[in-house]
């Protein structure tokens, strides 16, 4: 054998044997280490021999003799370290050589369909000032088309959802608008035509819809509870803050007219939870306020906020230290969630539970969300987009219900959308839960849905590790309460 090839060969063994650290975000929770690895998504949750590995290797790479003589010379066996040295590498916090060359999988498409967002109308009877669909920054292009779904569109719809949803025996219908009880008569048609025909098939249809509340009746209250339907408010909060952008088109606040319609819904309505959805804006951040109100005054039985969406150049768009601020909130509410959480005691903030519930499963996203994969949006002229954001958009036009996905437009959205794509994420430790972000985000900020959010990188990244640490606190201190997030997918 020549002395190169020799050279080769040992320079090759002694890579197998060296070890260094693999890619991870260290975290406590009461006293414990873990590592959230990267891209896994998994948990790891370090012993006492496995954290002194780490923190050799932390100083720099080293040989496996040289691990086991260190850790042999503090007590410990040689066959123990061997095992944690085996099973550090086995689940990728540690590498050796060249490391592991993991890329999300891509999913095969045709996907088969969970969810079908169906806009039932692109009119509102509010003029909110931020709405992404008839303000500033809009991307629908609505001229020239139904302004209502249709019965037969509507049915449509639903034949799709049952037809391309293979092997799932429950799917999801989600009602939407513009305001969606201005199409109330179709609503209704859709949910027991659904609910007829998936009996037929043996599958089930769980039915949710997104309102304004202005539209409330004790009819459609009644209806809603005794079809199971899921409700979600659109509120921004207390009088003062809801009405500086909640409007009607005369410029007059919709607070007054919803309170008393929503007081009636919720103690109405008891066949599922209902959920508040706040828009935060620069005029809007009083996050933990408008969480009192909302589910300690109000009663909601959770509430869930989103930064609104815009071109940073808007009065109303949130600056980075509108941002910060609410993080701080944010971080507050999620330690009231786990003193709660350690007394098995429901708390309301959606934003927490949301997201232990992706690291509880070990979530690692391809894609930021199931946009164009398995959800659809439905337009009132019956033409299909990524998700409810798009509807009405030519420019984002998937296809339409008689005539199914243009395939080669769908594959195409999806590449753009896939976290391989986005070279800014490759090196962001979030990228399991975040992906990039909000395609509609993307768009309206940067013109492409493909876009990484990097506007939120550093929030994002702060946000995940409070609930790393929130995650890490309750598994120490009280497991058993992390199986409600087992029942929660399972329902």
């Amino acid at each position: 054998m020549r002395a190169e090839e020799t050279l080769m060969i040992e320079q090759g063994m002694k890579a197998v044997n060296t070890y260094r650290l693999g890619e991870f975000h260290p975290f406590q929770g009461a006293g414990q280490e873990y590592l959230y690895l990267v891209p896994s998504g998994a948990i790891f949750a370090l012993d006492e021999m496995t954290s002194a590995i780490i923190k050799r290797l932390g100083e720099g790479e080293r040989g496996r003799d040289d691990l086991l003589a260190d850790l042999t010379a503090r007590g410990y066996t040689a066959p123990d370290v061997e095992e944690a040295i085996e099973e550090l590498h086995q689940s990728h916090a540690i590498a050796t050589g060249n490391g592991f060359h993991e890329s999300a999988e891509k999913l095969p498409v045709p996907f088969p369909l969970q969810t079908l967002v169906l806009n039932v109308t692109n009119q509102c009877n509010l003029s909110c000032k931020y709405c992404y669909e008839f303000g500033e920054d809009r991307v629908a292009t609505p001229e020239g088309k139904p302004k209502f779904m249709s019965e037969e569109t509507a049915r449509a719809a639903v034949d799709y959802l049952l037809d391309q949803s293979s092997g799932r025996r429950a799917v999801h219908l989600t009602f939407f608008g513009g305001e969606t009880l201005m199409n109330f008569k179709v609503v209704r048609s859709s949910i027991e035509y659904a609910t007829e025909r998936a009996h037929a098939e043996g599958k089930y249809v769980d039915f949710s819809l997104t309102t304004n509340a202005t539209l409330l009746t004790p009819e459609v209250i009644e209806y809603l509870a005794e079809h199971h339907v899921g409700v979600t408010i659109s509120i921004d909060g207390p009088k003062e803050m809801n009405d500086s952008l909640r409007v009607f088109s005369n410029g007059q606040g919709s607070y007054e007219v919803i309170a008393p319609k929503v007081k009636e819904l919720l103690a109405k309505h008891k066949s599922r939870p209902i959920g508040a959805r706040v828009t935060l804006t620069s005029q809007v951040v009083d996050v933990k306020s408008i969480y009192r109100h909302l589910k300690d005054e109000m009663g909601f039985y959770e509430v869930g906020f989103a930064p609104v969406t815009t071109s940073p150049v808007r009065l109303y768009a949130i600056g980075t230290n509108g941002l910060n601020g609410i993080l701080t909130q944010f971080t507050e509410l999620a330690y009231e969630y786990l003193d709660c959480a350690l007394r098995n005691e429901h708390h309301g903030f959606s934003n927490v539970s949301d997201t232990l519930q992706e690291l509880h499963a070990g979530i690692s996203k391809s894609h930021p969300c199931g946009a164009g994969l398995g959800l659809l949006g439905v337009g009132p002229s019956g033409d299909i987009a990524p998700c409810h954001r798009f509807v009405d958009a030519d420019a984002h036009k998937l296809g339409h219900i008689s005539t199914g996905i243009d395939r080669d437009k769908q594959a195409d959205f999806l590449d753009r959308g896939h976290i391989d794509s986005k070279l800014p994420c490759h090196t962001c430790w979030a990228r399991p839960v975040c992906s990039g972000g909000c395609y509609h985000e993307a768009f309206v900020r940067y013109g492409d849905t493909g876009h990484a959010n990097l506007h939120y990188c550093d929030w994002i990244r702060g946000w995940t590790d409070v609930c790393l640490q929130i995650y890490g606190e309750i598994a120490a201190r009280n497991p058993k309460f992390l199986e409600h997030f087992d029942e929660r997918k399972a329902g």
